[in-house]
């Protein structure tokens, strides 16, 4: 009984686990966490996770904070800063801007959806609308900036995080006017310094021109220094942490200066903590928990199902055509681990040249589904030369489609389940799962069909040049690592060099490095889904469908929409969920 259920009740037990600790983090001293929806312009409807401190009431109305994510993230990157906020007495709205989540429209569009968001924000009767602030993270500036324009006395403060008031110039949305009462948070180590502040490194940003006449500083800023009055609406302040841009959202280096200055900035606050009290982190480990229980379950689902006698015929024991690691299995480990990561950055930068935008509309999903299709060219190429005993896989290719379907079924449904009942989702850091909405769930089905076709390919050589005969727990360290290390390498490169002089090895690179990192756990996760179907069924099928829908799944629902017909919802109002 333990042998059969086992798995599949141990990711149960951790997906509860870890999201009733989530839970428990994100409502501490009576939070509510409520997913909202409300209406951006020309009917577009607009998305946020509010988070509402019991001390907020119609008759005690509390400061509050507009909270954005950057590119390619969603409203729960935001969390660190909604629980520490929340948890002190601000209400905060973290966003989906356009483009994003479960907002409609596309990226850039409507001022980011900053403008309506902060409309909605200012007209909840529990807001003191006299006592609110903007903070954004990296391209989260936009909206920060755009709802600063859109009411230019219905802010009092703005907190920067790895950004800079002209970021929407990348979308064509220039800054018009100064922000009151800034806070700057950026890391000595962002890779974004050129982009962001035209300096070669994050450390070097109090050099930069534009910030030093933003500051009104004849010379370098300094760091802590207090510039202007803050009663004129000019007060300015630079940090400067040694954090990357993706821990300035993930850190308590990042955290703590924004609710400083909110802190400072803003009056009203119920309780008002020191900067350093952070419990955010826990939230996390306890969504990375979740995450964790998901792969297992996955894998519980689909031992269990084969047990079914409809699925029935699918079990037999692996027939691997390797006996031994020697030179060869060697040669194939390494290209396995290594071509996928060295073509990385470069397929990256191909990567829309090839999709009409209306089908496809996802920038960053087309570019690595370059990087995955001309991976699986090399696979086939090199499969030619590497090519060994030959392996005797089985193949009941209408059962195999039903089994992965079912398997990611049960996954997706323990995902709406905690949705529903904790409002969490699975994650940690730059690594995130959520659910799929309509629009979403169309895009993916346009994309699903590129996805399996790599990953057919690509476990089908993993299988046959690295399975082993008599293997043990060991196949699965060895497929995981096989599909992971080479991104670990490189990440180690990159990070390596920009921890020692500043910069990264490759400078021009630095989006798709922030890219590579959660194709670590991502790649390991598909590697031991792979073994362990594999060695299950004799089909590498099975276990390619089962990846190909959830990386599908994963990406879609993650990252930023480019083109999109404006979803219309005629005299859109204010809900909740």
């Amino acid at each position: 009984m333990l042998r059969r259920y086992g798995l599949l009740a141990l990711g149960l037990i951790l997906i509860l686990a870890g999201s009733v600790l989530a839970h428990a983090v994100q409502t501490t001293h009576g939070v509510t966490v409520t997913d909202v929806r409300f209406a951006g312009d020309k009917g577009v409807v607009m998305s946020g996770l509010l988070y509402r401190p019991a001390s907020a009431t119609q008759a005690t109305p509390a400061p509050a904070i507009l909270a954005s994510h950057g590119y390619i993230n969603t409203r729960e990157m935001q969390s660190a800063f909604a629980i520490e906020l929340s948890r002190r007495g601000f209400v905060v709205l973290a966003m989906d801007m356009t483009g994003h989540g479960n907002s409609g429209a596309a990226v850039g569009q409507q001022g980011f959806g900053g403008p309506a968001a902060l409309r909605y924000l200012r007209g909840l009767p529990f807001v003191d609308t006299g006592n609110i602030g903007l903070e954004g993270h990296s391209l989260g500036g936009g909206p920060v900036v755009a709802a600063a324009e859109s009411a230019p006395d219905g802010y009092k403060a703005v907190v920067l995080e790895g950004s800079t008031p002209a970021i929407g110039a990348v979308f064509g949305a220039a800054a018009k006017g100064s922000l009151r009462n800034l806070a700057l948070v950026f890391g000595q180590y962002d890779e974004f310094a050129p982009l962001m502040w035209q300096v070669a490194k994050g450390g070097d940003v109090e050099t930069s021109k534009s910030l030093q006449a933003m500051f009104g500083s004849a010379g370098p800023v300094v760091e802590g220094r207090v510039y202007g009055d803050a009663a004129a609406g000019t007060a300015r302040v630079l940090h400067n942490p040694p954090i990357t841009h993706p821990w300035e959202h993930f850190s308590a280096a990042g955290v703590s200066p924004a609710v400083d200055w909110f802190q400072t900035q803003l009056s009203g606050a119920a309780r008002p903590l020191p900067p350093g009290d952070q419990i955010w982190i826990w939230k996390e480990v306890g969504t990375g928990v979740g995450f964790l229980g998901f792969v297992l379950l996955l894998l519980g689902t689909f031992q269990v199902l084969l047990r079914v006698p409809v699925f029935a015929g699918l079990a037999r024991p692996a027939e691997p055509a390797g006996t031994q690691r020697g030179g060869k299995w060697w040669l194939a480990a390494m290209l396995t681990a290594v071509v996928p990561a060295c073509t990385f950055f470069a397929f990256m930068e191909i990567g829309n040249l090839f999709f009409p935008m209306k089908l496809f509309p996802q920038f960053i999903t087309n570019q690595l589904l370059v990087w995955a299709i001309l991976n699986g060219v090399i696979t086939l190429v090199l499969g030619l030369f590497l090519k060994g005993g030959k392996s005797a896989f089985t193949t009941d290719w209408p059962r195999a489609v039903a089994i992965a379907v079912a398997t990611v079924a049960v996954g997706y449904l323990s995902l709406a389940a905690v949705d529903a009942l904790f409002q969490v989702d699975y994650r940690f850091w730059v690594l995130g799962l959520k659910p799929l909405d309509g629009p979403h769930a169309l895009m993916a089905l346009a994309y699903l069909p590129l996805w399996t076709a790599f990953f057919l390919v690509s476990l089908r050589a993993l299988n046959t040049n690295l399975a082993v005969r008599g293997e043990g727990a060991a196949a699965y360290l060895t497929a995981a690592l096989s599909m992971c290390a080479g991104f670990v390498i490189l990440l180690a490169i990159q990070y390596g060099s920009l921890f020692a002089t500043g910069l990264l090895a490759v400078p021009s690179a630095s989006l798709n490095t922030i890219i590579a990192i959660q194709f670590v756990p991502l790649l390991a996760m598909v590697g031991v889904i792979a073994a362990f179907t594999y060695r299950r069924t004799n089909s590498y099928v099975p276990g390619a469908l089962i990846c190909a829908l959830v990386i599908c799944w994963y990406v879609t629902a993650g990252t930023a929409t480019h083109w999109s017909p404006e979803f219309r919802l005629p005299g859109a109002a204010a809900t909740s969920k």
